[in-house]
């Protein structure tokens, strides 16, 4: 047997024999050793520079060894990270266990906001008494919000009632009055008075030294027929 053959024999003991000494925590170790095999400046190099020295009929054996000794070599390096990998994924696995049989943790529950509380009772109130609950737009005309009040468009009032414009047109309410208003156009007193809720959100930009923007929830209540006419009020305070 030929020196590099020895050497090649060699190497492969030696490399096999440390990759079976590598833990799971030492993948650098890993890393480490198949640059110093199998890296440009590694031993199997090292061990190819003796090829010039080998006769030529030697050279297709000595080739094939060489060959074997890196297939080899490499096929260790890649299972033992494979290996490797494993047995972490199991470490992590046993470090991170969860007993099932354990009972659950309590979830807090939360409740519903007192004024959704507020508003439903003051609806089941008025719905027994006859009522019908009515919503509106949030984004309003402004025919609706204020001429349809007696408010055109140069009246001093409107200052009071500023609010954020969508278009000319459009705007955010300023009040829950233009619900009444689109349930008139839409009731037929025909058939008797109009007997109405509503409780929406309103906004109104106060100008102050420094504008300041408000919404409450207000709860209208109206009755309106033939010389009949009933109109409460209820406001959150405004925020």
């Amino acid at each position: 047997m030929s020196t590099i053959e020895e050497q090649l024999k060699a190497l492969r003991e030696e490399t096999l024999a440390s990759l079976k000494q590598i833990s799971a925590e030492n993948e650098k170790e890993l890393q480490e050793l198949r640059v110093s095999v199998l890296g440009k400046k590694g031993s199997l190099t090292e061990i190819l520079k003796w090829m010039k020295d080998v006769s030529a009929e030697m050279r297709p054996v000595i080739g094939k060894h060489v060959n074997e000794a890196r297939d080899v070599l490499t096929a260790a390096f890649e299972e033992t990270a494979k290996l490797l990998e494993e047995k972490k994924v199991q470490a992590k696995l046993a470090s991170e266990s969860i007993d099932v049989t354990l009972p659950g943790r309590p979830v807090a529950s939360g409740h519903r906001h007192v004024l959704t509380q507020t508003s439903e009772e003051i609806e089941d109130i008025f719905i027994g008494m006859g009522y019908q609950v009515v919503d509106g737009f949030e984004v309003e005309k402004d025919y609706y919000n204020f001429e349809r009040m007696n408010l055109p468009k140069d009246h001093p009032a409107r200052d009071m009632q500023d609010t954020f414009y969508i278009t000319e047109e459009i705007l955010l309410r300023t009040h829950t009055s233009p619900v009444q208003a689109r349930a008139m156009d839409a009731h037929d007193f025909s058939k008797g008075p109009l007997k109405m809720i509503s409780q929406d959100v309103c906004l109104v930009v106060i100008q102050t030294m420094q504008p300041t923007v408000t919404s409450s929830t207000k709860s209208k209540v109206w009755l309106l027929g033939k010389k009949l006419s009933l109109w409460l009020t209820f406001k959150e305070p405004s925020s």
